[in-house]
């Protein structure tokens, strides 16, 4: 039986069947020609609704300052349309309006032509505030998914500014359907902030299992890998001192890390200042398959990332059947169990990071009761279709 059962098609109040539910996503993020990695959260849970008949337009949308994209790297191809905003996070408070403007009279042709039942927005700025604005001229309902902990943006954008994204975003979960969150964690952020008054949902990120799958062949070398954007909050540094006091320990063992940003020189410093430059290895950014492939090589996956609205990194290790290490405190404290199907550590504590990796390197029987409980979590919970299914039944109560 497939994994992907479709979905009845609705039927109208006369019981008159009727089309498939349409959807128009809004999204900053999706992936593009040679960066098939960015915005694939995005991107791959539309794959999935499109398999139980739900039509997705997308609309990735970018600031006319920064560099044009080519579009691909998606089964589901997006119309890439790009706005004036002003530059900088200052800009931001303002971007919602200018990228409507852009765009109303194509979703009003949409409208028209019956293409459009429902409008899905990735992220209250801009995304939600345009969506917002769609649905007050042409009565079209909106949901909004909240991706990260910075719910309102102001930890993005600073002072007045700042004061401006939390007041927008708070009208934008206000008049929303559905405010869907990636994690409980994050629900808690946008509950605080709005006076409960907002209607959420939380539908957890997921992972595709069959791309990310235990590798078939038997690993030779021992190595930790980490993903993500090199910036102080994804706790490299701290990452490198906890394999810098294990190292002595497991002269083969490597550390290898995925992800570019603004830390690279400094974290590269680093290395050389610990006497582990010759061990680690900054790889940049990569592709979704050499991603993959690379989880299916390591020994332990490690993020002690202090700021996690869920982490998609995570599930993809697990998926890959491989223990991985996060943060408590953070969104993926609701996936893992202690010592079940991962660990979490404390932020910025690379004595306990430290030793949950010389637990794990030097366990390969721990290693292995910890990888089939982390793929059977996945399995059980995180996988896209089951997600599909979860964002599914929260259109059709929106759009009804």
């Amino acid at each position: 039986m497939s994994e992907y059962p479709p979905l009845p098609i609705l039927g109208d109040r006369r019981g008159q069947k009727s089309q498939r539910l349409q959807v128009l996503t809004l999204t900053p993020f999706y992936p593009s020609e040679g960066d098939d990695a960015g915005g694939c959260f995005i991107a791959e849970p539309i794959s999935a609704l499109e398999k139980i008949g739900i039509k997705n337009t997308v609309y990735a949308v970018q600031p006319f300052y920064r560099k044009k994209v080519t579009p691909g790297g998606s089964p589901v191809r997006a119309k890439w349309l790009r706005y004036f905003a002003l530059p900088s996070d200052v800009g931001l408070p303002s971007a919602g309006a200018f990228l409507f403007a852009r765009i109303v009279a194509r979703v009003r042709e949409l409208k028209a032509q019956g293409k459009i039942d429902l409008i899905h927005a990735h992220a209250p700025l801009p995304c939600g505030h345009a969506a917002m604005l769609l649905s007050a001229e042409l009565g079209l309902p909106f949901v909004v998914t909240v991706h990260g902990l910075d719910a309102f943006s102001t930890e993005q954008v600073k002072g007045k500014a700042g004061q401006w994204c939390r007041r927008i975003s708070q009208r934008v979960f206000h008049a929303a359907k559905r405010v869907i969150c990636i994690s409980e964690r994050v629900r808690e952020q946008v509950l605080e902030g709005t006076g409960s008054r907002s209607k959420t949902s939380v539908v957890y990120n997921a992972v595709d299992s069959d791309l990310f799958a235990p590798a078939s062949d038997s690993i030779s070398h021992q190595s930790i890998l980490s993903v993500g954007n090199l910036i102080p909050i994804k706790g490299h540094a701290t990452l490198l001192r906890a394999f810098a006091a294990i190292s002595a320990d497991f002269p083969q063992l490597r550390l290898r890390i995925i992800g570019s940003g603004p830390e690279l020189a400094s974290l590269k410093r680093m290395t050389v200042e610990l006497n582990i430059a010759d061990r680690v290895q900054f790889l940049g950014r990569r592709s979704r398959r050499q991603v993959a492939g690379a989880m299916g090589e390591c020994t332990v996956f490690a993020l002690p990332s202090r700021y996690e609205g869920l982490g998609c990194v995570y599930l993809e290790a697990m998926s890959s059947g491989k223990p991985a290490i996060g943060c408590r405190g953070q969104g993926i404290a609701e996936v893992i169990q202690q010592g079940s199907n991962g660990y979490l550590v404390g932020p910025d504590n690379e004595k306990e990071l430290a030793l949950v990796l010389k637990m794990l390197v030097s366990d390969t029987g721990l290693q292995q009761r910890i990888s089939i409980a982390a793929r059977d979590t996945i399995l059980d919970r995180f996988t896209l279709a089951q997600q599909a299914q979860r964002l599914a039944r929260i259109y059709r109560e929106c759009a009804a």
